[in-house]
C-alpha cells in the first residue's frame, strides 16, 4: 500500500476528547483521507462498535481500508463513496438508526494536493480540473474560467478567495480567454501572476487564492458542508457530538453561524406570555470558541497553523 495518505491527523487529541467515543457506539468520519482520525476513534468503540468512514476519493478508500485491517481488529467499519452532502442517501445505505458521532475534517488532503494530474496546484503543470472526484459530471476550473462572465468571476474571487485584486485578475483571464484557451494550471497561474501588482508578489504565491476560490466554486464546497451537517444533526442520536475542523474563514464562520442557528432557543419578546415563535433549541454548543492547535503541533504538523475545532451535541 501506498504512504500518500499516512498523515498526521490534525487536532487529534481534542477531537477525541471531545467526541468522547464509547464501546458500542456508532462513528462516521465523513471525510474519511487515510483514516488518521478514524483509526484512533475506532480504537474506543470495541466491543460492539461500527466506524464508518465516507470518501469521493477511491485511492483513500482503499488506503483506509487497508489501515483499518491491519491496526483495528474487532470493530466493524464500513467505508462508503460519495461526499458529505450525500449524507442522507450513504446512511440511508449504511443501515444505521442514528450516530453518536460525526467528523468533518475540511479541506483538500495533501494527497489531492501532491498529485499533479487533479489540477488542484500551481507548482505543477497539469489540466485545469480542481474536480475532488474526477468521475463526477461537474464542471472543471478551465470550464469556469473559460464561460464565467467578468462580474461573476470577480464575484467568486472575493467571495471564496478574499482576493483583493480580483478585477484585474478577472480582466486578464477575459483577455487571455479570448487568445486562446485557458486549459492548464501553469496558464492560470502565470495569468494570475502578470495580473498582480508587483508589490503584492513577495509574500505567497499570487495564484493561491484564485485556486482556492475555484476550487470552492467547481465543488460547491459551501453547499455541500452545510448540507452535510444539516444531515448530520438529523442523523445524530441524542447526545451524540459533531465536530468540524475547517482551515479558513468561510467555513469557520458557515459551521458557527450553523450550531449557533440550531442551538438557539426562544426568540420571542420577554414581555410575550406563551411562546409563539416554536423555537426549540437541538443542540448544546461545546466550544464557545474555536479550538486551534497548540505550538508544539504546529510545529510538528504545519498543517495545523489554520484549523480550527467547533464541536456540538444534540439535545
Amino acid at each position: 500500500m501506498t504512504d500518500e495518505y499516512r498523515h498526521v491527523p490534525v487536532l487529534l487529541d481534542e477531537v477525541v476528547e471531545l467526541l468522547d467515543p464509547k464501546p458500542g457506539q456508532v462513528v462516521c468520519d465523513c471525510t474519511l483521507g487515510g483514516a488518521g482520525h478514524t483509526l484512533v476513534l475506532a480504537s474506543h468503540l470495541a466491543p460492539g462498535g461500527l466506524s464508518l468512514g465516507i470518501d469521493q476519493d477511491d485511492s483513500a478508500l482503499e488506503a483506509a481500508s487497508a489501515r483499518f485491517d491491519e491496526a483495528a481488529p474487532g470493530v466493524d467499519h464500513l467505508f462508503l463513496k460519495g461526499n458529505f452532502g450525500m449524507l442522507d442517501e450513504l446512511l440511508l445505505e449504511a443501515e444505521v438508526p442514528g450516530v453518536d458521532g460525526f467528523l468533518f475534517d475540511i479541506g483538500v488532503s495533501s494527497p489531492q494536493l501532491d498529485r499533479p494530474e487533479r489540477g488542484f496546484s500551481y507548482h505543477e503543470d497539469a489540466p485545469l480540473d480542481m474536480r475532488m472526484d474526477p468521475d463526477t459530471h461537474t464542471q472543471t476550473a478551465a470550464e469556469i474560467v473559460a464561460t464565467y462572465s467578468r462580474g461573476d468571476l470577480i464575484r467568486i474571487l472575493q467571495a471564496y478567495g478574499d482576493e483583493k485584486h480580483a478585477a484585474r485578475i478577472a480582466e486578464a483571464i477575459c483577455r487571455r480567454r479570448e487568445q486562446r484557451p485557458i486549459e492548464t494550471t501553469l496558464d492560470l497561474a502565470d495569468i494570475v501572476a502578470s495580473a498582480y501588482p508587483a508589490r503584492d508578489r513577495r509574500a505567497k504565491h499570487p495564484a493561491r487564492k484564485t485556486f482556492q476560490a475555484l476550487r470552492i466554486e467547481v465543488n460547491h464546497e459551501l453547499e455541500v458542508l452545510e448540507t452535510g451537517l444539516e444531515a448530520a444533526i438529523r442523523w445524530a442520536n441524542p447526545g451524540g457530538r459533531i465536530a468540524v475542523i475547517s482551515y479558513h474563514s468561510l467555513e469557520d464562520r458557515l459551521v458557527k453561524h450553523l450550531f449557533a442557528k440550531y442551538s438557539q432557543g426562544c426568540t420571542c419578546p420577554p414581555d410575550l406570555p406563551v411562546c409563539v415563535c416554536g423555537n426549540v433549541p437541538v443542540l448544546d454548543v461545546l466550544t464557545r470558541r474555536p479550538i486551534e492547535a497548540s505550538a508544539d503541533e504546529i510545529e510538528c504538523n504545519p498543517r495545523a497553523r489554520s484549523a480550527k475545532l467547533r464541536v456540538a451535541q444534540k439535545l
